[in-house]
């Protein structure tokens, strides 16, 4: 009874430290394959530390294979926006402009119930106020509401709103995404002229550039390289 004690106090704090170093905090952040490691991990282990006949290193030294499989996909996709993708997933856009994406929807097995339900959890109940809403790689649901009923409303307050639009991410660590810089309406040479405005010279050293709304693109080198932050205006 004694030795069941011990085993389970090792295996939980291997497991503890193991789920700790992952870096999530909470199941919502949990991507696809930090799910799959944590779905994993719990079953191996259940098994020796509820049999002393199994030898404990055989639940350790696998949880230990798994832990180091899932920082390598990890480091990975960082650096790979494919890997990333096909590890991960891409956040879809199930409303733009107001229009519920009927097709995108459809494709990610996601009911117009499933949408009501993650607006609700939002305090959103009428699905017209929303403008855009993301159903991000997660499984959470970011939402843009329409101008007039923004907090604090516009409506409430008598004033005129403009719809916003969205930002997009330009440059993530180093790389130029090609499809945000399309959807953006932008060309390379129209952003690498906006970085070499601000004196960066080469896309590797920027942490991220992302054009805002309003036509602003907001620039931050690498720390190697001082970790500043610039702010372009869309006409230059």
């Amino acid at each position: 009874m004694l030795t069941l004690f011990y085993r389970a106090i090792i295996i939980y704090l291997l497991v503890f430290v193991v789920i700790r170093l992952s870096g999530k905090r909470q199941l919502s952040q949990l991507q696809p394959f930090d799910l799959v490691m944590t779905l994993l991990i719990a079953d191996l282990a259940s098994e020796p530390a509820a049999d002393p006949r199994i030898p404990l290193y055989y639940g350790v030294v696998p949880i230990a294979a798994i832990f180091i499989m899932q920082k390598v996909i990890a480091l990975i996709a960082i650096k790979s926006e494919a890997i990333r993708s096909l590890a991960c997933g891409k956040p879809l856009m199930v409303i733009s402009g107001g229009h519920v994406c009927e097709e995108t929807m459809r494709k990610a097995r996601y009911s117009v119930q499933d949408l009501l339900e993650h607006l609700r959890t939002m305090s959103v109940f009428n699905i017209s106020e929303v403008q855009y809403a993301i159903l991000e790689t997660g499984g959470s649901l970011s939402v843009m509401l329409k101008g007039p009923f923004q907090t604090p409303t516009c409506g409430e307050l008598n004033v005129g709103a403009d719809e916003k639009g969205l930002s997009y991410a330009l440059i993530i660590d180093g790389k130029i995404i090609e499809q945000a810089v399309q959807e953006s309406g932008l060309d390379e040479k129209t952003l690498m002229q906006r970085l070499k405005s601000v004196g960066i010279t080469d896309v590797k050293h920027v942490l991220f550039a992302v054009q805002e709304d309003d036509g602003k693109t907001v620039i931050q080198t690498k720390a190697f390289c001082g970790g500043k932050t610039y702010t372009v205006d869309a006409a230059k």
